[in-house]
């Protein structure tokens, strides 16, 4: 099982605002920008190195960290393994705009994405 961290994901009440910290105060460029949905946007932050910071504006959900983001290979296959290890999955996969994406948790409470891009 290879995971690579690749996001750290957080909600945000203003994404403008949120954009000019991170971009004229913290030293980040854009990487890029997406509106999946209405009332939903999402912006992915660079700084040095692979790892990014992505934003998501979402009245729906409470602003502040939402998840870390790993990648994975073969989304199918590590949550099975996972899963013989005893993780608690939370979200089996599904099929989203870039690949696949499944949740767990760990014994914290904190949530762990698992992301395969197509």
């Amino acid at each position: 099982m290879n995971m690579k961290v690749k996001y750290a994901t957080m909600i945000v009440r203003d994404m403008d605002e949120s954009i000019r910290f991170y971009t004229e105060v913290m030293g980040f460029t854009i990487d890029s920008q997406y509106n999946p949905r209405p009332g939903i946007n999402i912006t992915l932050i660079r700084g040095e190195g692979e790892t990014m910071i992505e934003l998501i504006e979402d009245s729906l959900h409470e602003a502040g960290f939402w998840s870390i983001g790993m990648e994975v290979e073969d989304l199918n296959r590590t949550v099975e393994e996972l899963k013989s290890k005893g993780a608690k999955i939370t979200m089996e996969p599904v099929s989203i705009m870039i690949g696949s994406l499944a949740f767990l948790e760990d014994p914290n409470g904190v949530r762990i994405a698992l992301i395969q891009h197509d």
